[in-house]
């Protein structure tokens, strides 16, 4: 909201920021499940949340750091800053907590959290872009 209490036209509604942020939490719990059910892991709700905890963490501060909240769907100016937090973040408490941080591990937490927290921000781009031009 403005000064003279006019709302912002440009200032991302409540609704899509925590909208943002739920599907990041959910991606991030993909994440998790996809890691597990790929190494035959038990898929407990304790097991996906030993695995998930530390990104999840990170995530927030991801979005703290990035300020996400200012353009919750911005592939570049949002997404590769809380896909970068949440990725090291999210590698140093794994590490912190006894948990595994292989080389191997960390390429594909890269790409597969790369693909997934900007990915989806860039679709919703496309997305909106298409629903703007003119058809013909």
């Amino acid at each position: 909201m403005r000064e003279d209490g006019r709302v912002d036209a440009a200032q991302p509604s409540t609704r899509r920021i925590a909208g943002a942020l739920i599907v990041d939490a959910l991606l991030v719990l993909l994440f998790a499940v996809i890691g597990r059910a790929s190494h035959a892991e038990h898929l407990s709700v304790a097991g996906v949340a030993e695995t998930a905890w530390p990104f999840l963490a990170a995530l927030v501060v991801g979005w703290l750091v990035t300020l996400a909240w200012r353009a919750p769907l911005a592939p570049v100016r949002t997404g590769l800053g809380v896909w970068a937090v949440t990725l090291v973040g999210g590698m140093l408490l794994r590490a912190a907590a006894g948990q595994g941080t292989a080389v191997a591990f960390l390429v594909v937490a890269s790409l597969v959290l790369l693909l997934l927290l900007v990915g989806w921000r860039a679709l919703m781009v496309l997305l909106r872009r298409g629903r703007r031009s003119p058809e013909g």
